[in-house]
């Protein structure tokens, strides 16, 4: 087989929310089965994204998608959590992957495979750009499902990022159970609940 064909596409979305997982994904695109529009999840409309994402669950030759949750980037905080995450999403693939273009300027320590990373490789190298969106929707699919379970915080709007309505409903109700007690504004209303 074309040796494009074990290289992977490594990408994250959630590392700014206040609120929720980390996602990570890894894709390795099928060079004999190419996707048009592939690009970074952030230039793409929404319904864009959810028929790319159908296409690229179809089409890839292997992809994974992976949570890390809020005790863990508490724990590591949010780039160990990130890169950790990044680890897990390239040992999931199968077939494995021979080298992992990763976006961003950081390479996890733990990599399964040879690694390289390239900024802005959302908008760069399509198999990014496809784990880009695979993360994208994923993690707005896990925030409608925090909405329901946490009502009041507008999850499902604002995804979790430091918003002034999030804000303003975390000022009002407090952390849940999904607020990251290591960032700043979490930290803040912990702070001033004791008092």
């Amino acid at each position: 087989m074309n040796e494009e064909a074990w290289i992977a596409g490594v990408d994250e979305a959630g590392r700014g929310p206040l609120a929720g997982p980390v996602v990570v994904a890894a894709v390795i695109l099928d060079p004999q089965r190419p996707i048009s529009g592939l690009a970074d999840s952030k230039t793409l409309s929404p319904l864009r994204r959810e028929k790319l994402a159908v296409e690229i669950r179809a089409r890839a030759l292997a992809w994974s998608v992976v949570e890390v949750g809020v005790a863990e980037i508490d724990e590591l905080n949010i780039l160990h959590a990130s890169l950790a995450g990044m680890s897990r999403a390239l040992r999931a693939l199968a077939p494995p992957a021979r080298l992992a273009l990763i976006d961003g300027n950081k390479l996890p320590r733990d990599l399964p495979c040879e690694g390289r990373a390239i900024v802005d490789g959302d908008a760069l190298e399509p198999a990014i750009g496809a784990a880009s969106i695979l993360t994208k929707v994923a993690r707005d699919a896990r925030m409608r499902e925090l909405d329901a379970l946490h009502p009041g915080y507008g999850f499902a709007i604002h995804k979790g990022y430091p918003t002034a309505a999030h804000r303003a409903a975390l000022e009002r109700l407090g952390p849940c159970a999904q607020h990251r007690r290591s960032f700043a504004p979490v930290r803040q209303q912990l702070l001033f609940a004791k008092e």
